[in-house]
């Protein structure tokens, strides 16, 4: 009866989705370093260990008061129920129970609950006894107050901390690397401390007129020397004792050298690796963001202006000088080729990207980015980079969305603006953001005021707009100057008063930020009552 109603649950366990659901949001919350919300718990559980720690050095000196009793109950509460969830995410009693069920079944073996017990038993235990739980569990201690020996365990609150600081687990992370080293190094500063403090008993005892009464001083008097802290309250006066100090001192030297050069060499070998596991980090919480292949002068313009607009990116160049300055100007940067599959996937094109960016000075490079990224990611947005004219239906066939041609529009902007300075100076003005104005797209929606109206009979100029050009997909226009082609569009660049407005066409315009916007909303207003009267 109690092996079957032990099955059910564990396969009742087993398909509740609220218990998955509730066991994974303490996963994220305790133990999963790419949780978003770690942090936040992180830094909570720093601020309760600091103040406890605060409240119980005051109380050495001070009695403790009703508000501080409150509040120990309270972290300890906290640091209880932390205790037990973490006992509770270590390991699955329905995962042993059924695993052991479906070996025997089909074995052909009697389920036997004694061996499941044991084994889960195994598995709490192992979580009980490991260094961190011990830290926990005796980082509670300290609030029994009728035994006020007990606060000797208030340094292991301190402890704690090392569950939530990135920084100390780095550095632990960095000392377990170089277990053997460290502990070679140990072992001969031990040997060292045996024979220096067992050759300053004999010279210096008192019964010879020396200051070492017991093996402990003559520990702590070669403990002081090797670190060659020397606080003098122990001084040899024999001449056997001051070459015992003098070789303990030359040792004590060498020993924190050869430590200083672990560390050091241990960090040169693992930082790199840290600074990949902190930008893949960052890249896993980041959502609807943008990346950057290229960070050449038309890439930093852009990463300039994506960054001025609070707008989330991901740099990424296999040259080491232009990674280099992108870190340097704090943006997250893979120094890796974004034409590799591996690259792409490591930016996170398939879980938080929206658009790449393809705007290396290559075009064959933008073609092998485009066509890596399309098929990565089929619905990705792509707008890729193209220094050629016979480059751009290549991009288009490898999955590019939109085509931006530089050269192009820069022939376009001069030709239309030849003798014209004051229209070069205002976009200029803009462009370096040395103007109160911005440059930005206003669809024309179905129905609206605007839609079949010329440019003259739009009369844009009386809302304190300057019209740069304007997108459209209507055939109407082909035969018209100053075209730039898009892929199922056309660019019409300053175009002429007899320009006629469509329904889907988007206006570029130059102005204030609040012109623009009240153009938008009368564009809106328009489109919202024509559809009232159409119902």
């Amino acid at each position: 009866m109690l092996t079957r109603l032990t099955l059910y649950l564990a396969y009742s366990v087993k398909t509740s989705e609220r218990h998955h659901r509730n066991k994974r949001f303490c996963y994220d919350l305790l133990e999963n370093p790419k949780s978003k919300i770690k942090p936040y718990f992180d830094i909570f559980m720093i601020t309760l260990v600091m103040s406890s720690v605060f409240i119980l050095i005051h109380e050495v000196k001070n009695e403790s008061n009703l508000w501080s009793i409150y509040f120990e109950n309270f972290v300890v509460s906290i640091f209880l129920c932390e205790y037990l969830l973490r006992g509770w995410i270590y390991s699955d009693m329905h995962h042993i129970i059924i695993e052991h069920h479906e070996n025997t079944k089909y074995l052909g073996q009697p389920f036997s609950l004694t061996k499941v017990i044991r084994q889960i038993l195994k598995n709490k235990l192992a979580y009980i006894f490991s260094p961190s739980a011990i830290i926990d569990l005796l980082a509670i201690l300290p609030s029994y107050r009728p035994l006020r020996i007990l606060r000797v365990f208030l340094i292991f609150r301190l402890f704690k901390l090392l569950r939530y600081s990135q920084s100390i687990q780095m550095f632990t992370g960095i000392l377990k690397s170089k277990q053997f080293e460290l502990t070679t190094l140990a072992i001969f500063m031990g040997f060292l401390i045996f024979i220096a403090s067992t050759a300053i008993y004999i010279f210096e005892h008192q019964s010879v007129g020396g200051q070492i009464n017991t093996l402990y001083d003559a520990f702590y008097w070669a403990i002081v020397t090797i670190s060659t802290v020397g606080y003098g309250d122990i001084t040899p006066v024999s001449t056997g004792g001051r070459f015992v100090t003098s070789a303990l001192i030359i040792s004590g030297l060498g020993v924190l050298a050869f430590f200083t050069s672990i560390i050091v060499a241990a960090f040169s070998e693992k930082m790199s690796e840290f600074q990949e596991d902190r930008v893949k980090s960052t890249i896993e919480k980041s959502t609807n963001y943008i990346i950057l292949c290229g960070f050449g002068r038309v890439g930093q313009e852009i990463a300039q202006q994506l960054s001025e607009n609070k707008k989330e990116f991901i740099v990424i160049d296999p040259d080491k000088q232009h990674a280099d300055l992108a870190i340097q100007k704090g943006y997250i940067t893979l120094n890796e080729d974004a034409s590799k599959n591996s690259t792409l996937l490591h930016a996170g094109i398939n879980h938080g990207a929206k658009t790449v960016l393809c705007v290396t000075g290559d075009d064959v490079i933008n073609v092998y980015i485009t066509l890596t990224s399309r098929h990565l990611n089929p619905d990705i947005n792509i707008i890729s980079r193209a220094n050629r004219d016979d480059n751009v239906k290549k991009l288009y066939q490898a999955g590019a969305n939109h085509i931006v041609q530089p050269f192009s529009i820069a022939g376009l902007l001069a030709s239309e603006h030849i003798g014209q300075p004051v229209a070069f100076d205002a976009i200029q003005g803009i462009l370096h953001q040395q103007k109160d104005g911005q440059i930005d797209a206003l669809p024309i929606l179905k129905k609206c005021f605007l839609a079949g109206l010329t440019i003259e009979q739009a009369q844009l100029s009386q809302y304190k707009t300057s019209l740069l050009g304007v997108i459209s997909a209507s055939p109407n226009h082909e035969k018209r100057r100053n075209r730039y082609k898009l892929r199922n569009q056309h660019f019409y660049f300053n175009p002429e008063p007899s320009f006629i407005l469509h329904d889907g066409d988007i206006l570029v315009l130059l102005g204030r930020q609040l012109s623009i916007e009240f153009l938008q909303s009368l564009i809106e207003k328009s489109h919202l009552s024509a559809r009232k009267e159409d119902l």
